[in-house]
């Protein structure tokens, strides 16, 4: 079986790329993508594969001003010749689904999720991206082409993998296609149980509008005896500043190493995650801690967290409510068994996944050429 891989693109090494990594453990094969930081691929796991990139490699900062470009995008991915393989093997959360492949080849693409912004987030992505007259006329223009070249290239795929049945569920109702679901592979051995919890609660993210970061502190400054430590960076960085001005029980802590955050997040009393995530691999890796989660309750949380056993939820992403769920959680909280959560998160590992997966491949190309 000669296969390839091919994935959206590669410039930063986060969740989805996980995933690339455990599928290219099993079938170290040549990847493909529509353009990719080479400095980010020099430390990677990909340092020593072939990497082929399409015509968008050559746009003077591809890697900066790519999210302008989404237009280009499903020409390009058009651009790759998989005629040389038997099976092409996609990850995808934009435009990797829709490569070409003839009757003779199997391509399997696991989904993270039909583009977000050309369907369920298109009307908030105008709301808090600001885009008004010309420029949300021509962003209409674009998204809509988008989507129709989206549905059509849904039907390119033999088979779906979802990373979640929330995912699933979206797949459906956008493509009309039935998808397994394989949950994506966490590093829980890289977050080991830790029980001797400290008196403050943790949030980790990108800061970007839909994680909510801003409202997790706009919920903890209304509730001053109770610290909260958030680390990470990004756009929505001063919205989160000013959510959390003045307020002297948070400490933002900005982009950290490894090392700290996994030791901010251990020792933590409590997991604070206010998205509407896909899948959500940082709630998991806190339960590999042994730390509840309290989370939204939509999305893949609703998934990877039990209620009142490795954590629970809050029904709206309001600073009420998680202000709510934070006073519900500590009424409860010596009822959480550390050790019981970590061996909930277990059930997420890489080793699960990669046998998951290996067996649904070697399954559906044995079917196809049978």
């Amino acid at each position: 079986m000669k296969s390839a891989i091919l994935h959206d693109w590669l410039v930063d090494f986060a969740g989805g790329e996980s995933v690339l990594e455990a599928i290219y453990e099993i079938y170290p094969s040549p990847v493909y993508t529509l353009f990719a930081d080479k400095k980010s691929l020099q430390g990677s796991f990909l340092k020593d594969a072939s990497v082929y990139t399409s015509s968008l490699q050559k746009i003077p900062f591809i890697t900066k001003a790519y999210r302008k470009l989404l237009a280009l995008f499903p020409r390009a991915v058009e651009e790759f010749d998989f005629s040389g393989y038997d099976i092409v093997l996609s990850t995808s959360h934009s435009v990797a689904k829709g490569a070409l492949t003839n009757a003779n080849q199997l391509h399997i693409c696991y989904i993270h999720t039909p583009m977000r912004y050309a369907w369920d987030l298109y009307f908030q992505y105008f709301r808090e991206a600001n885009i008004r007259g010309l420029k949300k006329t021509y962003a209409s223009k674009v998204l809509h082409e988008i989507r129709k070249w989206d549905i059509i290239s849904a039907n390119r795929v033999d088979y779906f993998i979802a990373n979640s049945k929330y995912i699933a569920r979206r797949v459906r109702k956008v493509y009309g296609r039935d998808a397994s679901v394989i949950y994506p592979p966490v590093g829980v051995e890289r977050f080991p149980l830790f029980t001797g919890k400290e008196n403050y609660y943790v949030t980790a993210s990108r800061m970007v509008p839909y994680k909510k970061i801003d409202l997790i502190a706009k919920a903890f400054a209304m509730m001053p005896d109770k610290r909260l430590r958030i680390i990470g960076d990004g756009p929505d960085m001063k919205k989160v500043r000013a959510a959390a001005k003045n307020a002297g029980n948070i400490e933002i802590m900005g982009y950290q190493s490894f090392e700290t955050l996994k030791d901010t997040v251990s020792k933590a009393k409590a997991f604070v995650f206010a998205a509407e995530e896909d899948f959500g691999i940082v709630p998991v890796e806190a339960q590999a801690c042994g730390t509840p989660v309290i989370a939204y309750g939509r999305g893949g949380a609703r998934e990877t967290v039990l209620e009142n056993k490795t954590g629970l939820f809050f029904d709206l992403q309001t600073p009420q409510s998680i202000m709510d769920a934070v006073l519900n959680f500590e009424k409860i909280e010596d009822k959480f068994d550390h050790t019981k959560i970590r061996k909930h998160a277990e059930s997420f590992s890489k080793e699960r996944f990669i046998n998951e997966y290996k067996s649904f491949v070697e399954e559906k190309y044995a079917k196809f050429n049978a």
